[in-house]
């Protein structure tokens, strides 16, 4: 089966240097910022951003208890270039059962004056992926993408 059946991509522009968006990213209380849709809370958890380091966040809806999220790893990490991770390990490499087992391949690019930002998401099986896309996956990480374009642009 092609590739394409068990993933899901996204990319946009966003008009700050990889640095600013890289530092968005990495930097726990900016994540929480823009990591979920709004008017949906982030709350970031863990943010170990090295090989086998913890990413851990949780989201909550109109005051209610946080609720889990994102409980995983991080696999690979290239300063202000790429950062993987994945839903099936959790810190320390621990094996784990997600809900939706995925792994995220997130590159920066610069590109003119900006970042090239894309999100390469890995599943297991077309079935996964395609849960994944009818659950919004381009409305709900296009949305998040649009919301770290506006935060990494307000701190260049």
């Amino acid at each position: 089966m092609p590739a394409e059946k068990f993933e899901l991509t996204i990319a946009r522009f966003i008009n700050a240097p990889p640095a600013v968006v890289w530092k968005a990213w990495i930097t726990p209380e900016h994540l929480a910022k823009w990591w979920i849709p709004a008017p949906v809370e982030c709350e970031v958890v863990k943010l170990d951003v090295r090989p086998g380091g913890a990413f851990e966040t949780r989201m909550r809806e109109g005051g209610g208890e946080f609720q889990p999220h994102v409980d995983g790893c991080f696999l690979e990490i290239v300063p202000e270039a790429r950062l993987v991770f994945t839903t099936v390990l959790t810190e320390g490499w621990k094996p784990a059962e997600p809900w939706l087992a995925l792994t995220a391949i997130i590159s920066f690019e610069a590109e003119r004056s900006g970042t090239r930002y894309a999100a390469r998401v890995l599943h297991k099986n077309a079935a996964d992926s395609r849960k994944h896309d009818e659950m919004g996956f381009h409305d709900g990480w296009g949305t998040a993408i649009d919301q770290l374009s506006k935060f990494a642009e307000r701190s260049k």
